[in-house]
């Protein structure tokens, strides 16, 4: 019998991102659905604030190298992975010496909202659909976590990764958090997506691409909805409504919030049976 298969993309992860729910749930997650018999790989960006050396991130060579093209622009994909030895789980980061550079992670070290945010998340998707394709792992399930992995459902839906053979049947779901930012991304941003795929219709969101645009568009293609916190936008909750996606509520309790998550899960992609 094969083990259903769980690719979590996650904004914050601890002990590489500073604690916070989001982070807490992108580490502690994965680990809860890898002990429930469920195979799992795990992926984030390499911000420039996930400190190397502490962590002991390494680079693949083997799955490095390929150039992933924004915007006419040829970008070299650098993978790095680190472990978290206690629980035998690795931890795949997407770095690239254009994006993942400075300081700071979706923010500079002054506090603004780096300009090249929409080429950077456009990046981190493709990246990691890439990654995935080269490791020859094919997920049932592309769970994310994050403003920041939110053009993944885009992706896998709507673009030539969806008639690829490893992701033509994965379902995606997307937890939504409290991770609201205020600004607006660069109007150019739907003119370099469409390079990458899709139709008139799929860029309405992106037109505009406020948080709350990107989180619409990725509830639009998404398969279902996780909600991970009590604040979470309202708006956006309506909106998955309207769109009749599965919702998982929200719980302050942890292995409650846990346990749903991945018996949601079960329903999406039935253990197979002898």
């Amino acid at each position: 019998m094969s083990k259903p298969r769980v690719l979590f993309v996650s904004q914050e992860i601890f002990p590489y991102s500073p604690n916070s729910i989001m982070a807490d749930f992108g580490r502690f997650l994965p680990q809860y659905v890898m002990e429930h018999g469920k195979e799992i790989r795990i992926f984030m960006p390499k911000f420039a604030n996930v400190n190397e050396r502490k962590n002991q991130l390494h680079e693949v060579i083997r799955l490095s190298g390929l150039n992933v093209v924004i915007d006419d622009a040829d970008h070299p994909l650098i993978i790095k992975v680190a472990s978290l030895s206690s629980v035998r789980m690795q931890i795949y980061f997407i770095d690239n010496e254009d994006y993942f550079v400075g300081k700071g992670d979706i923010r500079n070290e002054d506090g603004s909202f780096k300009e090249d945010n929409d080429e950077r998340i456009m990046f981190f998707a493709r990246g990691v659909l890439e990654t995935i394709k080269n490791l020859s792992w094919r997920p049932d399930i592309i769970h994310c976590s994050g403003w920041f992995s939110m053009l993944l459902p885009f992706y896998v839906k709507r673009t030539e990764y969806k008639d690829h053979a490893y992701f033509s049947d994965s379902k995606v779901i997307i937890t939504l958090c409290d991770d609201e930012f205020g600004e607006t991304m660069a109007e150019t941003m739907v003119k370099k997506l469409k390079a990458d795929g899709g139709t008139a219709k799929d860029f309405k969101f992106y037109k505009e691409p406020t948080y709350l645009n990107l989180m619409k568009a990725a509830i639009s293609y998404c398969d279902g909805v996780i909600l991970a916190s009590k604040n979470v936008n309202k708006e956006l909750i309506e909106f998955a409504k309207e769109c009749k996606k599965d919702i998982v509520p929200f719980t302050p309790y942890k292995n409650e919030y846990f346990e749903n998550v991945n018996k949601y899960f079960d329903t999406i992609i039935p253990q197979d049976e002898d």
